[in-house]
């Protein structure tokens, strides 16, 4: 990797600069891309942007930043793409600070500006040398996600047409699934998420046959030279179409892996009003104590869900001294620490959790009971 400092004067940065859907964000006359694809979108807040100009002003130094040279001699922003927006949406009369513009500023205040020059290294190398180095200058800032960092290695039509649907602000994935997702669009989670769930409806053919997939890697390795991505948009939308149809909405319901649901009971006949009458007596049910785990109990019984509030240890205590350490199953005799406390009447007959509905197992016992 050569990697050689250089100083560049804001007055050369901001050349040319444009920032436009059409086509995207340069700078530096042309010949620098400030938003690679594998690049964030702007997520700086106000004072963080205000920050930037402020340090310029005042001719302080602003950390180091990593351009990427490539063979034509254009260049890519590795590194400083926060900053390197700030200067030059400031510079262009987009944001006042302290309620003036750049174009309002004393003469020399502009050349002040114009003329401060920026510490950037200027990076050669070959494409994982740049991916590896990218990975290393991040961890000291605003660290990139792991789809953000995927989202550099497959790039292609198919991630371009991905991220209109599922990484911009008040993006169609949005405006139908934000109550559903957590995270945000602009920072990759929308996309994140619905690949994390389609991947695994999907196969790949080998030598040996078809198997099915791995991993979210695999998916975008797999589609990264398709020329959209209206399959995984479509998906999403069967996805979120069946959420609504199903299921009343609870705030619980944000953040569930709705897809893997979907992927697992989409072509069962569900009855939407059974369903909510059964989840509102769980939603009202003490002892559970995931109550986001209710929507996944509903749809195949497993009571692991639900985190079934435990005995307390005062409770395992009474019934082993009223038991005289003798287990409820085997009679045998046992110290407490080898016991464990059971429903008399399982939690899923209406049994509660409480000292009257309370004995004391040995392990095995319990376990064998578990597992009928």
């Amino acid at each position: 990797m050569n990697i050689k400092l250089h100083n560049i004067p804001i007055r050369e940065l901001v050349r040319d600069y444009v920032n436009s859907d059409e086509e995207g964000v340069k700078g530096y006359g042309g010949k620098l891309d400030i938003r690679p694809k594998y690049q964030r979108e702007f997520v700086y807040k106000d004072e963080q942007r205000n920050a930037v100009i402020n340090t310029v002003r005042n001719d302080f130094p602003l950390n180091v930043m990593h351009w990427v040279k490539n063979s034509d001699d254009s260049f890519e922003v590795l590194d400083g793409q926060q900053r390197t927006i700030s200067i030059c949406e400031y510079v262009k009369n987009n944001f006042p600070i302290e309620h003036k513009y750049f174009h309002t500023l004393a003469n020399d205040e502009q050349e002040q500006i114009l003329n401060y020059e920026l510490m950037v290294y200027f990076c050669e190398g070959t494409d994982s040398e740049k991916l590896s180095w990218f990975e290393i200058v991040n961890i000291a800032g605003a660290v990139l996600t792991k789809q953000e960092l995927r989202n550099a290695v497959y790039t292609g039509p198919w991630l371009t047409d991905a991220k209109r649907y599922f990484s911009k602000t008040n993006c169609p994935a949005y405006q139908i699934g934000n109550k559903y997702l957590n995270g945000t669009a602009i920072r990759q989670d929308y996309l994140e998420t619905a690949v994390g769930w389609i991947w695994r409806t999907e196969t790949i053919e080998t030598t040996g046959g078809s198997k099915p997939l791995d991993s979210i890697e695999d998916y975008m390795s797999k589609h990264q030279r398709d020329p959209d991505a209206l399959p995984l948009w479509s998906y999403f939308q069967s996805v979120i179409t069946w959420v609504q149809g199903k299921f009343n909405y609870r705030r619980e319901m944000k953040g569930i892996d709705w897809g893997i649901l979907y992927n697992n009971h989409k072509d069962k006949t569900l009855d939407p009003a059974a369903l909510e009458k059964e989840i509102s007596r769980l939603m009202r049910d003490d002892d559970v104590t995931n109550k986001k785990g209710v929507y996944a109990y509903v749809l195949d019984q497993d009571e692991r869900h639900l985190n079934i509030r435990a005995f307390s240890e005062t409770m395992k205590r009474e019934a082993y001294e009223q038991q005289n350490g003798i287990c409820g199953k085997c009679g045998k005799h046992f110290e407490m620490q080898d016991m464990e406390g059971d429903h008399i009447n399982p939690w899923r007959s209406g049994g509660k959790t409480n000292a009257e509905n309370c004995q004391m197992l040995c392990k095995e016992c319990n376990r064998r009971k578990s597992g009928k």
